[in-house]
């Protein structure tokens, strides 16, 4: 009789064990649907961002500009022209960095969707004077 029972025991734990594996796919694999309308609000807050980057002197080709937080950028193109890669939304910002110039950041509105970045040298000072006298000296004679 006891023999009896542990096998019904062992069957009934196999079946409620398969019927718990069918149901953990099922809800693993199955596609929902329910969020499809926001989705569709989210993309039309998205926009791409287009702009230029000069300087007094005129255009600056190869300036960076980089999504902040992100490793995400592009590089201006000979005019100094760019269109963002990534589709932004609001409240995002735009890192623009050149050699030599000050670092601009820039936020991003629905409101501007074409940025004109106009950038300025930065200062760069050297302290002290420079020391002339060489702890070697050249073997070389004149």
């Amino acid at each position: 009789m006891k023999t009896q029972l542990k096998l019904t025991q062992k069957k009934g734990f196999k079946t409620l064990s398969f019927v718990g594996i069918m149901m953990l796919t099922l809800f693993v694999f199955n596609s929902s649907y329910g969020q499809a309308q926001n989705q569709q609000e989210v993309t039309k807050e998205k926009f791409t961002v287009k702009g230029n980057v000069s300087s007094e002197d005129g255009p600056l080709p190869g300036a960076n500009i980089i999504l902040k937080g992100t490793k995400m950028g592009i590089v201006s193109d000979f005019n100094g022209d760019f269109t963002f890669p990534k589709s932004l939304k609001a409240t995002d910002i735009l890192v623009f960095t050149y050699l030599g110039y000050e670092k601009v950041e820039v936020v991003i509105n629905k409101d501007r969707t074409f940025l004109k970045i106009k950038m300025v040298t930065a200062a760069v000072e050297i302290i002290g004077a420079l020391d002339s006298a060489k702890p070697y000296k050249s073997k070389r004679k004149n």
